[in-house]
């Protein structure tokens, strides 16, 4: 097996496969030797399961991975690595590459058709430009997955994973919770890639939810309240969302009220569950104006 983790070794598979780096595709691959080992093991890869890859760089690893499932489908958007993966997994026959972009690919049918009845798991190395669509896109779809453990940078993981109630918190930190259990597993510094990004980064895992939170009236408007709610985070709620939602400011003054939310309050200080019961009233008095 090759030395996917030295430096000259990988730059010699790519030269000879004529690849350069696509800073339209967020390109930056591990390099770094303990880092793929423990994503795998933290990530959930083991025998009896099954395991899809989001991104596969030159394979390092897919190759961690492929040692510890019983199969994995490496979902690729960059057709030039092809040819690289080709040769760096060869002695694999227990993965598979599927060139297209993960927004577009179905992931419920491909789910059914490559793993039967197995447990699967995510593992990825994202782009900073597209992490949160691709996280989204995996919990929205209430795929039959148990985690998602994802390299990100370090400020997102941050965001990603914020409690919350704090400062860290925003939209989407609210939508993953929605969905998942997020934790950070561990950093990552910038000199574990190639080439080396200008941030460090992160792991993080999304363990995900065997049900979504109870009592949301309406998701769909739910997930707007969210985002009206953090669009202009250092303002109160009262007026982006009389805005985002059209409901007088009077009517949402009202329902935090019968939230027990203070007026003044703004979107970092509410908890998971304050947002529930404020969407509740807020569409029913929508809905009643309807």
């Amino acid at each position: 097996m090759q030395n996917l983790s030295n430096i000259s070794v990988i730059k010699e598979i790519l030269n000879r496969h004529g690849f350069t780096f696509s800073k339209s595709l967020g390109q930056n691959f591990l390099i770094n030797p303990g880092i793929c080992p423990k994503i795998a093991e933290l990530g959930g890869a083991r025998p009896g399961g099954g395991v899809i890859e989001v991104g596969t760089g030159i394979g390092v690893l897919t190759q961690e991975l492929a040692k510890r499932a019983d199969k994995v489908v490496a979902v690729e958007i960059d057709s030039r690595l092809l040819p690289v993966l080709d040769e760096t997994l060869a002695e694999f026959d227990n993965v598979k590459i599927v060139n297209q972009d993960i927004l577009k690919v179905d992931l419920k049918l491909l789910i059914a058709e490559e793993f039967g009845n197995m447990p699967v798991t995510v593992c990825a190395n994202l782009p900073y430009y597209i992490t949160s669509p691709i996280l989204m896109r995996l919990l929205e779809e209430r795929l039959p997955i148990e985690s998602v453990t994802a390299m990100v940078q370090k400020e997102a993981g941050v965001r990603i994973c914020a409690e919350p109630g704090t400062r860290e918190v925003g939209a989407v930190s609210l939508a993953v919770r929605y969905f998942s259990d997020p934790k950070i597993l561990f950093n990552v510094s910038r000199g574990s890639f190639l080439p080396a990004p200008n941030v460090d980064s992160c792991v993080v895992r999304l363990d995900v939810r065997g049900e979504t939170p109870r009592g949301v009236a309406d998701e769909k408007f739910f997930f707007q309240l969210v985002r009206a709610a953090f669009s202009q985070r250092r303002k109160t709620l009262v007026n982006p969302v009389s805005s985002a939602l059209g409901i007088s400011k009077d009517g949402v003054r009202q329902a935090l009220l019968d939230s027990r939310i203070k007026p003044t309050a703004r979107a970092e200080e509410l908890k998971l569950y304050e947002f529930i019961e404020l969407s509740n009233y807020l569409f029913a008095l929508k809905r009643g104006a309807e």
